[in-house]
């Protein structure tokens, strides 16, 4: 057995030693070629690296190849402008300069596709090596083009290396998160930025009308995780850090401006939003639409149908769809016909048990913050939630009750809802209609919250003292929920518990003092105790 073990050892070793040698003999190339162009025909054997099946020579062959392009790239020995084919350099009247130019061209271009497609190697490293020298490719290709500049709205920017990378990232077949969020560090530049908004809207429109619009569920979550990574600037004084600096017409330039940055992130996102998204889809983008997509967009109006064909899908969907409404409704004027009947539809039993429960009481209330209301509206909500109330847990009832008080407290024409004057023999029956969906038929201010009266008996503490505040008379300060909207089950019982130990129960009337002390007849005084 051990001298198994120690053969091991040995091949390991034996093993390191070769990638040593493999990645020596890789610089000892890139040297030689640089140093002299008798050894040109040497670039193959790193080209062959590169194609090796062992992760090390790969990852150096890599580095080997950024070293040699970009420097070639710098001493513009790599053929500028329309590439001939290699038989045609060898046939037409080319010097020996332009041949060996037109030579590197196309090793350079061989190298980029092998780049390409290592972007879907099944090994993480590699992959990301060969994004990163792509990326130094860009860069280098920037600064020193290789097409003839017409200095046109693009000006010397790679776009075309840069939609063949987005193109990769974007796969229909493999999960890319791992690469993307990579890739994100170089969406902090700001030209780089630009140029993939606009692949990535080239990509989406051409991928789903070949797929006729259906749903690719790999595709559109590498999609989303590219687009949600993208963090856009809020001030024109904050485009400073670009991966090519255009030496002149610089100002005129579109992706050193923010309004045309704000118009591919908005084309990018419509582009995007525009085909049908499965559910999961729907409420990571409403997650994050408030924050970071409407406040860059140069049309938020423009997200209008979205939201709204959100806001009808019902559910969780619905209550995250809010949000964004609530943006466009007190910032952007919207005007939306029957808002109030929507929300007031939205209290069902599951919106105590929902995720988003916090977010949607806090828009709730936000929504129902005006004094100008109708009281009919108003006592609609407040009798709703008091119905539901009766099923609701703990945790929720915390909030729900408060969230009453409020309603009451800023409309005190609702007030008739906790004194309502009644004679006797009048019969028992509520006459609120709970399946009714208009507010203004449910007769919720011919009722009473007499719901709130019975949770007077619920077995919390803490929900039956809340529901006590009903027989006292308001005060006219509201009480912020804000503190209560995040409470969960645990800590409402990791609360009880600290309260329980830190009272004492008391166990008899007066205290034994004497009875485990030293000195006299303890059993005596035991008896004396009894």
């Amino acid at each position: 057995m051990a001298p198994a073990k120690k053969r091991n050892v040995s091949s390991g070793k034996a093993t390191e030693r070769k990638a040593k040698t493999a990645k020596t003999d890789i610089n000892c190339i890139v040297e030689r070629v640089l140093e002299s162009r008798k050894h040109a025909n040497d670039v193959f054997d790193i080209l062959e690296f590169l194609q090796s099946e062992k992760e090390k020579d790969v990852v150096s062959a890599v580095g080997a190849c950024s070293k040699l392009f970009c420097t070639l790239l710098e001493r513009k020995e790599l053929f500028i402008g329309k590439l001939p084919g290699e038989e045609e350099a060898l046939s037409r009247g080319f010097s020996a300069e332009e041949k060996y130019r037109i030579f590197m061209r196309h090793r350079y271009n061989s190298c980029v596709e092998m780049l390409l497609e290592h972007l879907s190697h099944e090994l993480h490293d590699i992959k990301e090596s060969a994004l990163c020298c792509l990326i130094k490719f860009a860069a280098a290709e920037g600064q020193n083009p290789l097409e003839d500049l017409d200095w046109s709205e693009h000006y010397s920017f790679p776009r075309e290396m840069i939609q063949a990378v987005v193109d990769k990232l974007l796969s229909k077949s493999t999960n890319n998160s791992l690469l993307i969020s990579r890739f994100q560090e170089f969406l902090e530049m700001e030209d780089l930025r630009y140029y993939v908004m606009s692949s990535i809207r080239d990509n989406v429109a051409k991928v789903m009308e070949k797929n006729k619009g259906a749903v690719e569920p790999i595709y559109q979550n590498n999609a989303f995780t590219l687009i949600s990574s993208i963090s856009m600037p809020s001030q024109e004084s904050e485009l400073t850090n670009f991966l090519v600096k255009q030496e002149a017409k610089h100002e005129d330039w579109k992706a050193a401006n923010l309004n045309e940055h704000k118009r591919a992130f908005e084309r990018m996102w419509l582009g995007f939003l525009k085909y049908k998204l499965p559910n999961s889809m729907y409420k990571k983008v409403l997650v994050i639409l408030h924050d970071s997509i409407l406040p860059y967009m140069s049309k938020p109006t423009l997200m209008i149908d979205f939201l709204t064909a959100a806001y009808e899908v019902g559910g969780a969907i619905s209550l995250l769809a809010l949000n964004g409404l609530f943006v466009l409704i007190h910032q952007h004027n919207l005007d939306y016909p029957d808002f109030y009947k929507k929300l007031y539809n939205l209290l069902e039993p599951s919106v105590f048990h929902v995720k988003y429960r916090a977010r949607f009481f806090h828009l709730a209330n936000l929504f129902l913050s005006s004094s100008h209301l109708p009281v009919y509206l108003v006592s609609a909500f407040a009798k709703r939630l008091a119905r539901l109330a009766l099923t609701a847990p703990p945790t929720a009832l915390l909030i729900v009750l408060p969230f009453i008080y409020n309603l009451i407290r800023r409309h005190p024409s609702c007030r008739v809802l906790i004194h309502k004057p009644s004679s006797e023999g009048e019969p028992l029956e509520d006459p609120y209609l709970m399946d009714e969906e208009d507010p203004a038929q449910c007769r919720a201010l011919e009722s009473s919250l007499w719901e709130i009266k019975a949770l007077q008996k619920h077995y919390h503490p803490d929900v039956a003292k809340a529901a006590m505040l009903i027989n006292t008379p308001l005060s006219e300060q509201e009480e912020d929920i804000s503190e209560v909207l995040e409470i969960t089950a645990h800590e409402m019982m990791e609360r009880d518990l600290k309260q329980s130990q830190i009272k004492s129960i008391p166990l008899e009337f007066e205290t034994a003092t004497q009875l485990l002390k030293g000195g006299g007849n303890v059993l005596g005084q035991h008896f004396c105790l009894v």
